[in-house]
């Protein structure tokens, strides 16, 4: 099997596995991942992620211009924003519509520079401070701009009213840091007005500090 079909089939994969524990639904919710030679497979627009076919998956060039395969997700600007602005650490992005990372974007109580509490070490460990973008229409792409305003200093937003979008070095990385800002995002929402016991300063910066984060 080629390394473009093993992508193809681990997107599919993921995708499904995602869906079938209600992290997204209907046909919300879109992945990309870059090839070697800089081209990007990206998941249609209106499919399925439960019923993704890996012969079938939009193949874009780096500046978001269709190539082959199905139509894209019209979330494009989202995706190619964070391969411009993130080059040497981007290999994939997830973009997903998951309740509890929306839900914590709507509370008025939520940091727009660093939605997540220091709950967890897995939190920051994987996904730095976690920056709340405004509301975009989706398909609108300014909020490929928006990205582009972060220069680089995030792996993690969530557009408000919308949902996520993470980056990571690997598709498997993007899933599993996409799937701890749900799953963070749950927690503090849950100990939400409970006071809860957070990480302190020293721990924080031990985590910044041995895992490389991104916390500026």
């Amino acid at each position: 099997m080629s390394a473009e079909a093993k992508l193809r089939e681990d997107i599919c994969t993921l995708a499904a596995s995602m869906f079938n524990r209600g992290l997204t639904s209907g046909s919300s919710g879109n992945i990309s991942a870059r090839l070697e030679d800089g081209r990007l497979l990206v998941t249609p627009t209106g499919h399925c992620f439960g019923r993704l076919d890996p012969a079938t998956l939009s193949v874009i060039d780096a500046d978001g211009r269709h190539l082959d395969g199905d139509a894209p997700t019209k979330e494009v600007p989202l995706h190619t924003a964070f391969y411009e602005t993130r080059a040497a650490q981007t290999g994939a992005v997830v973009h997903l519509h998951s309740t509890h990372s929306v839900a914590l974007s709507l509370l008025p109580e939520t940091d727009p520079d660093n939605m997540l509490p220091p709950l967890t070490a897995y939190g920051i460990m994987r996904l730095g401070k976690v920056k709340l973008l405004p509301y975009y229409m989706p398909g609108d792409p300014a909020m490929g701009d928006a990205i582009r305003g972060l220069a680089g200093k995030r792996t993690a937003v969530v557009l408000a009213h919308h949902g996520p979008v993470v980056a990571g070095k690997s598709l498997e990385a993007a899933c599993y840091a996409m799937e701890e800002l749900e799953e963070a995002s749950k927690l503090a929402i849950l100990t939400r007005g409970l006071s809860p016991k957070m990480l302190n300063a020293a721990e924080i910066n031990g985590l910044v500090t041995k895992f490389n984060v991104d916390w500026d």
